[in-house]
Protein backbone atom coordinates (compact mmCIF):
# COMPACT_ATOMS: atom_id res chain seq x y z
CA UNK A 1 0.00 0.00 0.00
CA UNK A 2 1.25 3.46 -0.97
CA UNK A 3 0.49 5.01 2.45
CA UNK A 4 1.29 2.01 4.65
CA UNK A 5 4.56 3.44 6.01
CA UNK A 6 2.96 6.85 6.59
CA UNK A 7 0.13 5.34 8.67
CA UNK A 8 2.40 2.94 10.51
CA UNK A 9 4.43 5.85 11.94
CA UNK A 10 1.44 7.79 13.29
CA UNK A 11 -1.23 7.43 15.97
CA UNK A 12 -4.20 9.27 14.51
CA UNK A 13 -5.87 9.42 17.91
CA UNK A 14 -3.07 11.77 18.99
CA UNK A 15 -2.08 13.66 15.84
CA UNK A 16 -4.23 16.09 13.81
CA UNK A 17 -2.51 14.94 10.62
CA UNK A 18 -4.90 13.42 8.04
CA UNK A 19 -4.95 9.63 7.67
CA UNK A 20 -5.79 10.18 4.01
CA UNK A 21 -6.42 7.87 1.08
CA UNK A 22 -4.79 7.45 -2.31
CA UNK A 23 -6.53 9.87 -4.71
CA UNK A 24 -5.77 9.65 -8.39
CA UNK A 25 -6.60 12.75 -10.43
CA UNK A 26 -6.44 13.34 -14.16
CA UNK A 27 -4.62 16.20 -15.86
CA UNK A 28 -1.04 17.23 -16.54
CA UNK A 29 -0.92 19.99 -13.90
CA UNK A 30 -0.30 18.48 -10.47
CA UNK A 31 -0.22 19.81 -6.90
CA UNK A 32 2.99 20.54 -5.01
CA UNK A 33 3.73 22.07 -1.63
CA UNK A 34 6.57 22.82 0.75
CA UNK A 35 5.92 22.56 4.48
CA UNK A 36 8.28 24.22 6.93
CA UNK A 37 8.52 21.80 9.84
CA UNK A 38 10.04 22.59 13.21
CA UNK A 39 10.47 19.26 15.00
CA UNK A 40 13.67 17.84 16.52
CA UNK A 41 15.29 20.13 13.92
CA UNK A 42 14.05 22.69 11.39
CA UNK A 43 13.60 21.40 7.85
CA UNK A 44 11.42 21.86 4.78
CA UNK A 45 9.28 19.03 3.38
CA UNK A 46 9.11 19.18 -0.42
CA UNK A 47 6.08 17.29 -1.79
CA UNK A 48 4.97 16.45 -5.35
CA UNK A 49 1.65 14.88 -6.32
CA UNK A 50 2.12 11.64 -8.24
CA UNK A 51 -0.09 8.56 -8.63
CA UNK A 52 -2.57 9.69 -5.97
CA UNK A 53 -0.07 10.52 -3.20
CA UNK A 54 2.49 13.19 -2.34
CA UNK A 55 6.06 12.04 -3.01
CA UNK A 56 8.09 13.62 -0.22
CA UNK A 57 11.65 14.77 0.45
CA UNK A 58 12.97 16.41 3.63
CA UNK A 59 15.23 19.35 2.74
CA UNK A 60 17.24 20.34 5.86
CA UNK A 61 18.28 23.81 4.66
CA UNK A 62 15.25 24.55 2.51
CA UNK A 63 15.09 25.23 -1.24
CA UNK A 64 17.64 27.58 -2.82
CA UNK A 65 17.03 29.78 -5.87
CA UNK A 66 20.76 29.78 -6.63
CA UNK A 67 21.63 27.21 -9.36
CA UNK A 68 25.10 26.85 -7.85
CA UNK A 69 23.63 25.66 -4.53
CA UNK A 70 22.72 21.97 -4.32
CA UNK A 71 20.39 21.24 -1.44
CA UNK A 72 20.33 17.80 0.16
CA UNK A 73 16.83 16.27 -0.05
CA UNK A 74 16.22 13.02 1.84
CA UNK A 75 13.40 10.85 0.43
CA UNK A 76 10.81 10.02 3.07
CA UNK A 77 7.52 8.12 3.06
CA UNK A 78 4.72 9.12 0.68
CA UNK A 79 2.01 11.33 2.21
CA UNK A 80 -1.71 11.56 1.38
CA UNK A 81 -2.86 14.39 -0.89
CA UNK A 82 -4.89 15.83 2.01
CA UNK A 83 -1.61 16.51 3.80
CA UNK A 84 -0.86 19.21 1.24
CA UNK A 85 -3.19 21.63 3.04
CA UNK A 86 -2.10 20.66 6.56
CA UNK A 87 -0.82 23.36 8.89
CA UNK A 88 -0.83 23.01 12.65
CA UNK A 89 0.65 21.46 15.75
CA UNK A 90 1.63 17.80 16.12
CA UNK A 91 1.63 17.48 19.94
CA UNK A 92 3.52 14.19 20.31
CA UNK A 93 4.87 11.13 18.55
CA UNK A 94 6.44 10.97 15.10
CA UNK A 95 7.22 14.44 13.74
CA UNK A 96 6.06 16.23 16.90
CA UNK A 97 6.37 19.96 16.35
CA UNK A 98 4.85 22.75 14.27
CA UNK A 99 4.04 22.46 10.57
CA UNK A 100 3.67 25.57 8.38
CA UNK A 101 2.39 25.52 4.80
CA UNK A 102 5.30 27.56 3.44
CA UNK A 103 4.52 27.26 -0.29
CA UNK A 104 2.02 25.57 -2.57
CA UNK A 105 1.02 25.55 -6.21
CA UNK A 106 1.24 23.25 -9.20
CA UNK A 107 4.06 21.34 -10.86
CA UNK A 108 4.57 19.99 -14.35
CA UNK A 109 7.00 17.21 -15.25
CA UNK A 110 9.60 18.13 -17.87
CA UNK A 111 9.82 14.44 -18.77
CA UNK A 112 7.36 12.09 -20.44
CA UNK A 113 7.60 9.31 -17.85
CA UNK A 114 7.82 10.37 -14.20
CA UNK A 115 8.21 6.81 -12.90
CA UNK A 116 11.12 6.16 -15.26
CA UNK A 117 12.74 9.47 -14.20
CA UNK A 118 12.38 8.57 -10.52
CA UNK A 119 13.85 5.15 -11.15
CA UNK A 120 16.76 6.74 -13.01
CA UNK A 121 17.18 9.32 -10.23
CA UNK A 122 16.84 12.41 -12.44
CA UNK A 123 13.45 14.19 -12.31
CA UNK A 124 13.22 17.54 -14.10
CA UNK A 125 10.17 19.64 -13.28
CA UNK A 126 8.59 23.08 -13.45
CA UNK A 127 7.09 24.67 -10.34
CA UNK A 128 4.42 27.34 -10.24
CA UNK A 129 4.02 28.25 -6.58
CA UNK A 130 3.77 31.46 -4.60
CA UNK A 131 7.50 31.39 -3.79
CA UNK A 132 9.08 28.67 -5.92
CA UNK A 133 8.75 28.97 -9.69
CA UNK A 134 10.49 27.90 -12.85
CA UNK A 135 12.61 24.88 -13.72
CA UNK A 136 14.14 22.54 -11.09
CA UNK A 137 15.66 19.08 -10.90
CA UNK A 138 15.77 16.33 -8.28
CA UNK A 139 18.88 14.15 -8.66
CA UNK A 140 19.61 10.99 -6.67
CA UNK A 141 23.16 11.00 -5.27
CA UNK A 142 23.66 7.42 -4.14
CA UNK A 143 24.41 8.61 -0.60
CA UNK A 144 27.71 10.25 -1.54
CA UNK A 145 26.66 13.78 -0.58
CA UNK A 146 27.95 15.23 2.76
CA UNK A 147 25.28 15.01 5.45
CA UNK A 148 23.38 12.19 3.76
CA UNK A 149 22.26 9.29 5.93
CA UNK A 150 20.48 6.04 5.26
CA UNK A 151 20.36 4.07 2.02
CA UNK A 152 21.56 5.46 -1.28
CA UNK A 153 18.03 5.56 -2.71
CA UNK A 154 17.03 8.11 -0.06
CA UNK A 155 19.67 10.72 -0.80
CA UNK A 156 18.79 13.28 -3.48
CA UNK A 157 19.70 16.85 -4.38
CA UNK A 158 17.20 19.63 -5.11
CA UNK A 159 18.68 22.09 -7.62
CA UNK A 160 17.27 25.21 -9.28
CA UNK A 161 17.89 25.57 -13.01
CA UNK A 162 19.04 28.95 -14.30
CA UNK A 163 16.05 30.99 -15.55
CA UNK A 164 14.06 34.16 -14.76
CA UNK A 165 13.17 32.74 -11.33
CA UNK A 166 16.71 31.89 -10.23
CA UNK A 167 19.03 34.20 -8.29
CA UNK A 168 21.01 34.62 -5.09
CA UNK A 169 18.00 35.85 -3.08
CA UNK A 170 17.56 33.66 0.04
CA UNK A 171 13.87 32.84 -0.40
CA UNK A 172 13.56 31.20 3.03
CA UNK A 173 14.70 34.45 4.67
CA UNK A 174 12.91 36.78 2.25
CA UNK A 175 9.52 35.03 2.55
CA UNK A 176 9.49 33.05 5.83
CA UNK A 177 5.75 33.06 6.56
CA UNK A 178 2.83 30.77 5.73
CA UNK A 179 1.02 31.03 2.39
CA UNK A 180 -2.10 29.67 4.09
CA UNK A 181 -2.39 31.90 7.16
CA UNK A 182 0.37 34.51 6.62
CA UNK A 183 1.51 33.52 10.11
CA UNK A 184 4.80 32.40 11.57
CA UNK A 185 5.38 29.42 13.90
CA UNK A 186 4.28 31.36 16.99
CA UNK A 187 1.02 32.39 15.27
CA UNK A 188 0.26 28.78 14.38
CA UNK A 189 1.03 27.60 17.91
CA UNK A 190 -1.00 30.45 19.45
CA UNK A 191 -4.04 29.22 17.51
CA UNK A 192 -3.59 25.85 19.22
CA UNK A 193 -2.23 25.29 22.74
CA UNK A 194 0.97 27.20 23.54
CA UNK A 195 1.37 25.23 26.80
CA UNK A 196 1.41 21.87 25.00
CA UNK A 197 5.22 21.51 25.34
CA UNK A 198 5.96 23.39 28.54
CA UNK A 199 7.27 20.18 30.13
CA UNK A 200 8.30 18.05 27.14
CA UNK A 201 9.34 19.94 24.01
CA UNK A 202 10.17 18.00 20.80
CA UNK A 203 13.66 19.56 20.97
CA UNK A 204 15.29 20.84 24.16
CA UNK A 205 18.87 21.53 23.11
CA UNK A 206 20.68 23.09 20.18
CA UNK A 207 19.27 25.60 17.70
CA UNK A 208 15.88 23.85 17.46
CA UNK A 209 15.49 23.80 21.25
CA UNK A 210 16.28 27.51 21.50
CA UNK A 211 13.85 28.24 18.67
CA UNK A 212 11.10 26.25 20.40
CA UNK A 213 11.63 28.14 23.67
CA UNK A 214 11.23 31.52 21.93
CA UNK A 215 8.23 30.39 19.88
CA UNK A 216 6.40 28.98 22.91
CA UNK A 217 6.99 32.22 24.81
CA UNK A 218 5.79 34.37 21.89
CA UNK A 219 2.78 32.14 21.25
CA UNK A 220 1.72 32.32 24.89
CA UNK A 221 1.98 36.12 24.74
CA UNK A 222 -0.01 36.27 21.50
CA UNK A 223 -2.77 34.14 22.97
CA UNK A 224 -2.78 36.23 26.15
CA UNK A 225 -3.05 39.44 24.10
CA UNK A 226 -5.91 38.02 22.03
CA UNK A 227 -7.78 36.93 25.16
CA UNK A 228 -7.36 40.40 26.69
CA UNK A 229 -8.45 42.03 23.44
CA UNK A 230 -11.52 39.81 23.17
CA UNK A 231 -12.73 40.90 26.61
CA UNK A 232 -12.34 44.60 25.79
CA UNK A 233 -15.30 46.01 23.77
CA UNK A 234 -13.20 48.99 22.62
CA UNK A 235 -10.63 46.63 21.13
CA UNK A 236 -13.14 44.68 19.01
CA UNK A 237 -12.46 45.26 15.29
CA UNK A 238 -15.36 46.03 12.98
CA UNK A 239 -16.20 43.66 10.13
CA UNK A 240 -14.88 46.28 7.70
CA UNK A 241 -11.57 46.54 9.62
CA UNK A 242 -11.17 42.77 9.62
CA UNK A 243 -11.87 42.46 5.89
CA UNK A 244 -9.55 45.37 5.09
CA UNK A 245 -6.77 43.71 7.07
CA UNK A 246 -7.26 40.40 5.27
CA UNK A 247 -7.26 42.15 1.90
CA UNK A 248 -4.03 43.97 2.73
CA UNK A 249 -2.41 40.66 3.72
CA UNK A 250 -3.49 38.99 0.48
CA UNK A 251 -2.19 41.92 -1.56
CA UNK A 252 1.16 41.77 0.27
CA UNK A 253 1.53 38.04 -0.38
CA UNK A 254 0.67 38.43 -4.07
CA UNK A 255 3.12 41.31 -4.44
CA UNK A 256 5.90 39.29 -2.78
CA UNK A 257 5.36 36.18 -4.80
CA UNK A 258 4.51 37.33 -8.32
CA UNK A 259 7.84 39.11 -8.77
CA UNK A 260 10.92 37.25 -9.90
CA UNK A 261 13.94 37.22 -7.53
CA UNK A 262 15.83 39.49 -9.92
CA UNK A 263 13.07 42.14 -9.75
CA UNK A 264 12.92 41.86 -5.95
CA UNK A 265 16.68 42.31 -5.74
CA UNK A 266 16.54 45.46 -7.89
CA UNK A 267 13.84 46.90 -5.62
CA UNK A 268 15.88 46.22 -2.50
CA UNK A 269 18.94 47.89 -4.06
CA UNK A 270 17.08 51.20 -4.62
Amino acid sequence: MALEEYRKKRDFKKTPEPAGVVKTRSGRELFFCVQKHLASHLHYDFRLEHNGVLLSWAVPKGPSLDPKTKRLAMKVEDHPLDYGEFEGVIPEGYGAGIVMLWDRGTWTPEVEDVDAALKKGDLKLTLNGFKLKGSWVLVRTGGRYPGARGGGDRSWLLIKHRDDWSGDLDITEFAPRSVKSDGDFEDILAQDTPAVWMSNRPAKGGDAGAMFAKIIERAAQLQSDRTASATSPAAQPTTTDTNDTKNRKRTTVRRRTTESPKKAQRKRAK
